[in-house]
Protein backbone atom coordinates (compact mmCIF):
# COMPACT_ATOMS: atom_id res chain seq x y z
CA UNK A 1 0.00 0.00 0.00
CA UNK A 2 1.33 2.93 -1.12
CA UNK A 3 2.02 5.74 1.90
CA UNK A 4 0.63 8.93 0.19
CA UNK A 5 2.33 10.94 3.31
CA UNK A 6 5.62 10.14 4.48
CA UNK A 7 7.15 13.23 6.12
CA UNK A 8 7.44 11.65 9.34
CA UNK A 9 9.39 8.97 8.47
CA UNK A 10 11.65 10.93 6.02
CA UNK A 11 12.26 13.08 9.17
CA UNK A 12 12.87 10.23 11.36
CA UNK A 13 15.52 8.97 8.43
CA UNK A 14 16.87 12.69 8.61
CA UNK A 15 15.54 13.40 4.80
CA UNK A 16 14.96 16.23 3.10
CA UNK A 17 11.03 16.97 4.22
CA UNK A 18 8.61 19.84 2.38
CA UNK A 19 8.00 20.67 5.92
CA UNK A 20 8.36 19.83 9.40
CA UNK A 21 6.18 16.73 10.28
CA UNK A 22 3.74 16.91 13.12
CA UNK A 23 1.66 14.23 15.63
CA UNK A 24 1.05 14.85 19.07
CA UNK A 25 1.86 12.65 22.34
CA UNK A 26 -1.85 12.18 23.39
CA UNK A 27 -3.15 13.03 20.08
CA UNK A 28 -6.67 10.57 20.45
CA UNK A 29 -7.74 11.82 24.07
CA UNK A 30 -9.75 13.49 26.24
CA UNK A 31 -9.76 17.30 24.93
CA UNK A 32 -12.13 16.39 21.75
CA UNK A 33 -15.58 16.10 22.62
CA UNK A 34 -15.60 13.30 20.21
CA UNK A 35 -13.44 11.30 21.96
CA UNK A 36 -15.47 11.72 25.39
CA UNK A 37 -18.79 10.49 23.67
CA UNK A 38 -17.11 7.14 21.95
CA UNK A 39 -15.41 6.41 25.40
CA UNK A 40 -19.26 6.76 27.07
CA UNK A 41 -20.11 4.16 24.91
CA UNK A 42 -17.26 1.78 25.22
CA UNK A 43 -18.51 1.41 29.15
CA UNK A 44 -14.81 1.73 30.31
CA UNK A 45 -11.36 2.57 28.99
CA UNK A 46 -10.15 -0.73 28.60
CA UNK A 47 -12.99 -2.10 27.10
CA UNK A 48 -12.52 1.21 24.62
CA UNK A 49 -9.05 -0.28 24.17
CA UNK A 50 -9.97 -3.55 23.44
CA UNK A 51 -12.74 -2.72 20.92
CA UNK A 52 -10.82 -2.93 17.31
CA UNK A 53 -13.56 -0.59 15.55
CA UNK A 54 -14.01 1.91 18.21
CA UNK A 55 -10.45 2.08 19.16
CA UNK A 56 -9.42 3.14 15.08
CA UNK A 57 -12.32 5.18 15.66
CA UNK A 58 -10.53 7.56 18.61
CA UNK A 59 -7.34 6.96 16.79
CA UNK A 60 -8.39 8.75 13.44
CA UNK A 61 -11.09 11.32 14.91
CA UNK A 62 -7.47 13.72 15.24
CA UNK A 63 -6.52 13.32 11.21
CA UNK A 64 -10.40 14.34 10.83
CA UNK A 65 -9.77 17.31 12.96
CA UNK A 66 -6.05 18.43 12.05
CA UNK A 67 -4.04 18.23 9.32
CA UNK A 68 -1.14 15.55 10.86
CA UNK A 69 1.39 13.56 9.62
CA UNK A 70 0.99 10.56 11.47
CA UNK A 71 -1.60 8.72 13.39
CA UNK A 72 -0.40 6.68 16.59
CA UNK A 73 -2.14 3.72 18.37
CA UNK A 74 -5.15 4.43 20.39
CA UNK A 75 -4.53 2.03 23.75
CA UNK A 76 -2.31 2.07 27.18
CA UNK A 77 1.00 1.98 27.87
CA UNK A 78 -0.39 -0.73 30.94
CA UNK A 79 -1.39 -3.79 28.66
CA UNK A 80 1.53 -5.60 29.46
CA UNK A 81 1.43 -5.54 33.07
CA UNK A 82 -2.45 -6.21 32.62
CA UNK A 83 -1.67 -9.34 30.94
CA UNK A 84 0.03 -10.63 33.20
CA UNK A 85 -2.26 -10.99 35.26
CA UNK A 86 -1.92 -8.15 38.20
CA UNK A 87 -5.74 -6.44 37.72
CA UNK A 88 -5.46 -3.46 36.25
CA UNK A 89 -8.13 -0.89 37.14
CA UNK A 90 -9.19 2.52 36.54
CA UNK A 91 -10.73 5.14 39.42
CA UNK A 92 -12.14 8.25 38.22
CA UNK A 93 -9.74 11.08 38.84
CA UNK A 94 -6.98 8.87 40.25
CA UNK A 95 -5.57 7.25 37.51
CA UNK A 96 -5.02 3.54 36.86
CA UNK A 97 -3.95 1.19 39.94
CA UNK A 98 -3.47 -2.66 40.12
CA UNK A 99 -5.05 -4.98 42.64
CA UNK A 100 -1.86 -7.27 42.82
CA UNK A 101 1.47 -5.18 43.01
CA UNK A 102 4.49 -6.79 43.00
CA UNK A 103 6.42 -5.24 46.07
CA UNK A 104 8.48 -8.73 46.34
CA UNK A 105 11.16 -11.41 45.43
CA UNK A 106 8.43 -13.98 45.64
CA UNK A 107 6.20 -11.67 43.80
CA UNK A 108 8.64 -11.27 40.81
CA UNK A 109 9.40 -15.17 40.18
CA UNK A 110 5.74 -15.25 39.86
CA UNK A 111 5.25 -13.41 37.10
CA UNK A 112 5.48 -14.62 33.40
CA UNK A 113 5.97 -12.31 30.09
CA UNK A 114 2.77 -12.39 28.04
CA UNK A 115 2.46 -13.88 24.47
CA UNK A 116 1.65 -10.45 22.50
CA UNK A 117 -0.12 -12.27 19.74
CA UNK A 118 -2.32 -14.78 22.11
CA UNK A 119 -2.29 -12.46 24.93
CA UNK A 120 -2.46 -8.92 23.40
CA UNK A 121 -4.12 -9.81 20.36
CA UNK A 122 -7.08 -7.12 20.73
CA UNK A 123 -4.10 -4.32 20.36
CA UNK A 124 -2.76 -6.57 17.39
CA UNK A 125 -6.33 -6.35 15.97
CA UNK A 126 -6.63 -2.45 16.54
CA UNK A 127 -3.42 -2.27 14.76
CA UNK A 128 -4.18 -3.70 12.14
CA UNK A 129 -7.76 -2.30 11.47
CA UNK A 130 -6.28 1.32 11.69
CA UNK A 131 -4.18 0.51 8.96
CA UNK A 132 -6.50 -0.45 6.94
CA UNK A 133 -8.76 2.54 7.24
CA UNK A 134 -5.54 4.92 7.10
CA UNK A 135 -5.49 3.40 3.83
CA UNK A 136 -1.67 4.85 2.95
CA UNK A 137 -2.93 8.38 4.20
CA UNK A 138 -0.59 8.72 6.99
CA UNK A 139 2.19 6.32 8.81
CA UNK A 140 0.80 4.65 12.43
CA UNK A 141 3.02 4.89 15.03
CA UNK A 142 3.13 2.20 17.73
CA UNK A 143 4.11 2.35 21.72
CA UNK A 144 4.82 0.71 24.57
CA UNK A 145 6.04 1.57 28.01
CA UNK A 146 9.39 1.61 28.57
CA UNK A 147 10.78 -2.02 31.39
CA UNK A 148 11.57 1.23 34.25
CA UNK A 149 8.10 2.56 33.80
CA UNK A 150 6.21 -0.44 33.48
CA UNK A 151 7.60 -1.50 36.46
CA UNK A 152 6.92 1.95 38.55
CA UNK A 153 3.30 1.07 38.53
CA UNK A 154 3.36 -2.44 38.66
CA UNK A 155 5.56 -2.11 42.15
CA UNK A 156 3.86 1.08 43.40
CA UNK A 157 0.44 -0.28 42.23
CA UNK A 158 -1.02 3.10 40.81
CA UNK A 159 0.81 6.16 39.87
CA UNK A 160 3.39 7.78 42.35
CA UNK A 161 4.94 11.16 43.42
CA UNK A 162 8.21 9.62 45.41
CA UNK A 163 8.30 6.18 43.92
CA UNK A 164 8.72 5.15 47.33
CA UNK A 165 7.92 1.21 47.22
CA UNK A 166 10.13 0.74 43.41
CA UNK A 167 12.94 2.78 44.51
CA UNK A 168 13.31 0.79 47.86
CA UNK A 169 13.21 -2.53 45.57
CA UNK A 170 15.66 -0.56 43.05
CA UNK A 171 18.54 -0.35 46.18
CA UNK A 172 17.02 -3.46 48.87
CA UNK A 173 16.71 -5.85 46.18
CA UNK A 174 18.56 -5.04 42.52
CA UNK A 175 19.11 -8.24 41.50
CA UNK A 176 14.88 -9.27 42.23
CA UNK A 177 14.42 -5.49 40.49
CA UNK A 178 16.68 -6.61 36.81
CA UNK A 179 14.82 -9.59 36.99
CA UNK A 180 11.82 -7.61 36.91
CA UNK A 181 13.19 -5.17 34.26
CA UNK A 182 14.63 -8.44 32.43
CA UNK A 183 10.77 -9.92 31.97
CA UNK A 184 10.01 -6.56 31.19
CA UNK A 185 11.95 -5.83 28.17
CA UNK A 186 11.23 -9.09 26.57
CA UNK A 187 7.97 -8.55 26.85
CA UNK A 188 8.19 -5.43 25.06
CA UNK A 189 10.20 -6.57 22.49
CA UNK A 190 7.68 -9.28 21.76
CA UNK A 191 5.03 -7.19 21.72
CA UNK A 192 6.12 -3.99 19.68
CA UNK A 193 7.55 -6.40 16.62
CA UNK A 194 3.91 -8.07 16.54
CA UNK A 195 2.76 -4.68 16.54
CA UNK A 196 5.08 -3.86 13.90
CA UNK A 197 4.29 -7.30 12.37
CA UNK A 198 0.65 -6.51 12.40
CA UNK A 199 1.17 -2.88 10.91
CA UNK A 200 2.77 -0.36 13.05
CA UNK A 201 5.37 1.59 10.43
CA UNK A 202 7.37 3.41 13.45
CA UNK A 203 7.41 2.68 17.16
CA UNK A 204 7.97 4.97 20.80
CA UNK A 205 8.99 3.61 23.88
CA UNK A 206 7.53 6.03 26.35
CA UNK A 207 10.10 6.43 29.30
CA UNK A 208 7.51 8.54 31.32
CA UNK A 209 9.42 7.80 34.63
CA UNK A 210 13.18 7.49 33.73
CA UNK A 211 13.63 11.15 34.94
CA UNK A 212 12.90 10.34 38.54
CA UNK A 213 16.29 8.18 39.04
CA UNK A 214 19.89 9.54 39.65
CA UNK A 215 22.23 8.98 36.98
CA UNK A 216 23.68 6.16 37.83
CA UNK A 217 20.60 4.22 38.57
CA UNK A 218 18.82 5.50 35.54
CA UNK A 219 21.73 4.29 33.06
CA UNK A 220 21.17 0.70 34.83
CA UNK A 221 17.81 0.13 35.37
CA UNK A 222 16.24 2.04 32.54
CA UNK A 223 18.31 3.08 30.12
CA UNK A 224 20.58 -0.49 29.87
CA UNK A 225 16.80 -1.76 29.16
CA UNK A 226 15.73 0.50 26.85
CA UNK A 227 18.74 -0.68 24.63
CA UNK A 228 18.33 -4.06 25.36
CA UNK A 229 14.86 -3.85 23.44
CA UNK A 230 16.02 -1.49 20.56
CA UNK A 231 18.57 -4.35 19.60
CA UNK A 232 15.70 -7.25 19.65
CA UNK A 233 13.55 -5.07 17.10
CA UNK A 234 12.18 -5.49 13.97
CA UNK A 235 14.01 -2.45 11.36
CA UNK A 236 12.85 -3.43 8.40
CA UNK A 237 9.28 -4.34 6.89
CA UNK A 238 6.90 -4.02 4.23
CA UNK A 239 10.18 -2.51 2.42
CA UNK A 240 10.92 0.36 4.73
CA UNK A 241 13.00 0.59 7.91
CA UNK A 242 10.64 0.98 10.69
CA UNK A 243 12.57 3.78 13.11
CA UNK A 244 12.36 4.09 16.61
CA UNK A 245 12.13 6.74 19.12
CA UNK A 246 13.11 6.92 22.44
CA UNK A 247 11.01 9.21 24.83
CA UNK A 248 12.56 10.09 28.58
CA UNK A 249 10.65 12.80 30.40
CA UNK A 250 13.05 14.94 32.18
CA UNK A 251 16.00 12.91 30.57
CA UNK A 252 17.93 16.30 28.71
CA UNK A 253 20.99 15.31 31.02
CA UNK A 254 21.37 11.80 29.45
CA UNK A 255 20.74 13.01 26.02
CA UNK A 256 23.97 11.43 24.95
CA UNK A 257 23.77 7.98 26.10
CA UNK A 258 20.27 7.87 25.10
CA UNK A 259 21.20 8.91 21.18
CA UNK A 260 23.68 5.77 21.75
CA UNK A 261 21.39 3.40 21.80
CA UNK A 262 20.78 2.84 18.23
CA UNK A 263 17.45 4.09 18.08
CA UNK A 264 16.36 6.54 15.32
CA UNK A 265 15.50 9.49 17.31
CA UNK A 266 14.77 10.80 20.68
CA UNK A 267 12.05 12.55 22.09
CA UNK A 268 12.94 15.89 24.10
CA UNK A 269 10.64 17.64 26.77
CA UNK A 270 10.36 21.22 27.01
CA UNK A 271 13.03 21.76 29.39
CA UNK A 272 15.95 20.80 27.42
CA UNK A 273 16.49 23.33 24.03
CA UNK A 274 16.63 22.12 20.89
CA UNK A 275 19.58 23.67 19.87
CA UNK A 276 21.77 22.42 22.44
CA UNK A 277 20.07 19.08 21.75
CA UNK A 278 21.08 19.25 17.88
CA UNK A 279 24.61 20.36 18.96
CA UNK A 280 25.29 17.74 21.71
CA UNK A 281 24.13 15.20 19.26
CA UNK A 282 25.15 16.20 16.39
CA UNK A 283 23.62 13.73 13.50
CA UNK A 284 23.44 10.74 15.58
CA UNK A 285 19.63 11.26 15.38
CA UNK A 286 16.75 12.66 14.54
CA UNK A 287 14.79 14.78 17.63
CA UNK A 288 11.23 14.81 18.30
CA UNK A 289 9.62 17.99 20.21
CA UNK A 290 9.71 19.96 22.43
CA UNK A 291 6.72 22.77 22.46
CA UNK A 292 5.33 23.09 26.52
CA UNK A 293 1.97 21.59 26.33
CA UNK A 294 0.79 24.21 28.35
CA UNK A 295 1.18 27.04 25.67
CA UNK A 296 -1.77 25.83 24.10
CA UNK A 297 -3.58 27.62 27.01
CA UNK A 298 -2.34 30.58 25.48
CA UNK A 299 -3.87 33.34 23.27
CA UNK A 300 -3.08 32.13 19.51
CA UNK A 301 -0.67 35.34 18.93
CA UNK A 302 1.64 33.49 21.89
CA UNK A 303 1.27 30.05 20.76
CA UNK A 304 2.60 31.72 17.16
CA UNK A 305 5.79 33.22 19.25
CA UNK A 306 6.49 29.91 20.94
CA UNK A 307 6.22 27.66 17.77
CA UNK A 308 8.23 30.19 16.10
CA UNK A 309 11.26 29.71 18.68
CA UNK A 310 10.63 26.18 18.37
CA UNK A 311 11.40 25.83 14.99
CA UNK A 312 14.55 28.72 14.93
CA UNK A 313 16.18 26.91 17.95
CA UNK A 314 16.51 23.68 15.71
CA UNK A 315 17.35 25.82 12.81
CA UNK A 316 17.47 24.64 9.15
CA UNK A 317 18.32 21.05 8.05
CA UNK A 318 16.84 17.71 8.56
CA UNK A 319 15.74 15.46 11.40
CA UNK A 320 12.93 17.51 13.34
CA UNK A 321 9.42 16.06 14.20
CA UNK A 322 7.25 18.91 16.17
CA UNK A 323 5.62 17.80 18.82
CA UNK A 324 4.36 18.72 22.58
CA UNK A 325 7.14 18.57 25.02
CA UNK A 326 4.64 15.88 26.85
CA UNK A 327 1.50 14.91 26.26
CA UNK A 328 -1.37 17.04 25.51
CA UNK A 329 -3.86 18.55 28.33
CA UNK A 330 -7.48 17.17 28.83
CA UNK A 331 -8.37 20.39 29.27
CA UNK A 332 -6.85 21.85 25.95
CA UNK A 333 -9.12 23.50 23.88
CA UNK A 334 -9.59 21.99 20.22
CA UNK A 335 -9.33 25.47 18.84
CA UNK A 336 -5.90 26.02 20.16
CA UNK A 337 -5.03 23.22 18.87
CA UNK A 338 -6.17 24.79 15.20
CA UNK A 339 -3.73 27.54 16.42
CA UNK A 340 -0.49 25.91 17.05
CA UNK A 341 -0.78 23.80 13.71
CA UNK A 342 -1.68 27.03 11.78
CA UNK A 343 1.02 28.48 12.99
CA UNK A 344 3.41 25.42 12.38
CA UNK A 345 2.34 25.23 8.83
CA UNK A 346 2.69 29.06 8.24
CA UNK A 347 6.69 28.98 9.61
CA UNK A 348 7.82 26.06 8.80
CA UNK A 349 10.64 25.79 6.98
CA UNK A 350 10.47 25.34 3.54
CA UNK A 351 13.81 25.16 2.71
CA UNK A 352 13.78 21.34 0.90
CA UNK A 353 10.72 21.78 -0.89
CA UNK A 354 12.61 22.88 -4.73
CA UNK A 355 14.82 19.51 -4.22
CA UNK A 356 11.66 17.60 -3.24
CA UNK A 357 10.36 15.53 -6.79
CA UNK A 358 8.56 12.12 -5.00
Amino acid sequence: MELKNDRFLRALARQPVDRTPVWMMRQAGRYLPEYREVRGQAGSFMDLCRNAELACEVTLQPLERYPLDAAILFSDILTIPDAMGLGLYFETGEGPKFHKPVRSVEDVARLAAPDAERDLDYVMNAVRTIRGELNGRVPLIGFSGSPWTLATYMVEGASSKDFRHVKTMLYDTPDAMHRLLDLLAQAVTDYLNAQIRAGAQAVQIFDTWGGALSTPAYLEFSLRYMEQIVAGLIREHEGRRVPVILFTKNGGQWLEHIAGTGADAVGLDWTTELADARARVGHRVALQGNLDPNVLFAKPSAIHAEVARVLDSYGEGPGHVFNLGHGISQFTEPAHVTAFLDALHELSPGYHREIRHD
